[in-house]
């Protein structure tokens, strides 16, 4: 008789309602990391785990409950967490849904939230979702003792492990958190659990060779970050500003692991905050450089922790693309939400030694933050203009839930989004934070002029033929025919147009 599949770690999918016409051809689709080092590290103790990337596969939340089902594992956990701390909370809707068709078609089975949103609303997740369990933590351990737990011949009611909740004759049941895991105690990612097939880079990654998206990985070196942004939520997952590195020998074993087996060549370095610790990053790059690997990555730095000495590393050692979170072109914008103490001055600078050094620029900014003004995200634009950043990502502010922009809201009795897609950034139920001075409405409405201004800029196309090619630029003139639906912009235009009628229809003379 076949045994009994204990843990069955499921990735939610909602790409096509997230990024609507996006998703089938510009976004990236990447491994769940912390999925596969919950598949890692409950193996090493002795259990046996299954894991599906429904989005990767594509499945419905019906077809996946129907393997779910099929499995019949004793447990099975929903990881609600992505490559980027926007991408939890707006995976919700996918992570219930799989919750609720699982629950008609299997009800024994044994239910898990976990990942980001659930650990910044634990109460919240537990009151209103189907699951039996909400893990708030990284979940290595609690997971691991619920299974014994579990699998324990006494019947057990008080589950007393840490990072659990649950509800117990009508009351919620709250454990502290767990403590956090020694990362080199981790063991790889469970890769071989995974469709490593089906995963596939940023196009703007493969600037250039757009056909060489795949084979692609993701990998981390650190976890978590010791900066305290008001919109950003990286810190629910761990309870605290705090950053944990992995030592960069285990670092490189896993790139051979991924390079030999899935002959993998792009890859996304995920930490929260790569280039700060100079020596860190200096005794990676070298160990890779010792490897001779042709490989294509990018990773996340700031304008204030880069220097000339480590971008000189990072380019010998593969990584072609650096990601600047800039945020703001106005001084007081920035410090409002506590983003660095940096300068216009210094993003020039940083940009300008970053591409001395061979390296391509992403840069990221964020439209609507609370003193934002039509003037001051002018200034935004025409920074990301200037500027001429290989590639920019526009985004809108939004409070998500674990950061201090979501708490300043809910004080402030400034509505959120009414379903979880609302913290989406592309879908058409996008509903951004009001600023002081503008509605929700002014912001989107300019981020997506500003998308289409920049995108189009003849300056922009020009850069972009000369160092990609003329393929390269008709795939940006391509990316400009995807337009998106706001449902805010058309409430606003329908409330507009009747207020039009009604002062026709009062002020016309008869």
């Amino acid at each position: 008789m076949k045994d009994k599949l204990d843990l069955l770690l499921v990735k939610p999918g909602s790409q096509k309602k997230l990024y609507v016409e996006l998703s089938s051809s510009l976004s990236a689709i990447e491994p769940p990391l912390l999925d596969g080092l919950i598949a890692g590290f409950i193996r090493q103790h002795g259990y046996s785990v299954k894991m599906i990337d429904a989005e990767a596969e594509n499945w419905s939340p019906e077809q996946t409950a129907d393997k779910i089902a099929e499995y019949n594992p004793l447990l099975v956990g929903v990881i609600v967490s992505g490559t980027n701390p926007s991408a939890s909370t707006m995976n919700m809707p996918g992570a219930g849904a799989i919750i609720n068709a699982l629950k008609e078609k299997a009800p024994h089975i044994k239910t898990l939230l976990g990942g980001l949103h659930p650990s910044a609303l634990p109460e919240r997740t537990i009151k209103e979702e189907n699951a039996d369990f909400v893990c708030q933590g990284e979940g290595f351990y609690t997971i691991l003792q619920l299974l014994e737990a579990l699998k324990s011949s006494e019947r057990i009611d008080d589950y007393k492990i840490n990072g659990l909740w649950y509800i117990k004759e009508g009351k919620i049941i709250s454990n502290p958190w767990a403590p956090l895991v020694n990362l080199d105690e981790l063991p790889f990612v469970a890769w071989d659990l995974l469709p490593m097939e089906k995963y596939r880079a940023h196009n703007w990654h493969c600037f250039g060779h757009l056909d060489q998206r795949q084979p692609y990985a993701v990998i981390y070196t650190s976890l978590g970050c010791p900066f305290r942004c008001r919109f950003c939520c990286i810190n629910a997952l761990f309870g605290r500003p705090v950053i944990r590195f992995r030592s960069p020998e285990k670092v490189v074993e896993e790139i051979d692991y991924l390079v030999k087996n899935y002959k993998v060549k792009k890859i996304k370095i995920l930490d929260e905050m790569f280039v700060l610790k100079e020596s860190h990053v200096i005794h990676l790059c070298d160990l890779i450089i010792q490897r001779g690997y042709d490989l294509d990555m990018w990773a996340y730095t700031r304008i204030d922790t880069i220097n000339e000495n480590m971008l000189k590393k990072m380019k010998q050692a593969g990584i072609n693309w650096l990601g600047f979170g800039i945020e703001a072109g106005n001084n007081k914008v920035r410090n409002g939400v506590t983003k660095g103490k940096f300068d216009l001055d210094d993003i020039k600078k940083a940009i300008e030694m970053t591409r001395a050094a061979g390296i391509y620029v992403n840069a990221a900014f964020i439209f609507g933050l609370p003193d934002d003004d039509l003037d001051t995200m002018r200034q935004t634009l025409d920074l990301a203009k200037e500027l001429n950043c290989d590639w920019v990502n526009f985004y809108v502010a939004m409070a998500y839930p674990g950061s201090q922009l979501y708490e300043d809201a809910v004080q402030q009795n400034i509505k959120l989004p009414e379903t979880w897609l609302g913290y989406g950034q592309y879908n058409e139920e996008t509903f951004p934070l009001p600023t002081k001075y503008l509605s929700r409405a002014d912001v989107i409405r300019f981020r997506d002029r500003a998308f289409e201004e920049f995108y189009s800029s003849p300056k922009y196309i020009e850069m972009i033929t000369q160092k990609f090619g003329q393929d390269t630029a008709e795939h940006i003139k391509e990316m400009l025919k995807h337009k998106l639906r706001r449902k805010l912009l058309e409430e606003k235009e329908k409330d507009e147009s009747r207020y039009f009628r009604w002062r026709q229809e009062r002020y016309t003379p008869s």
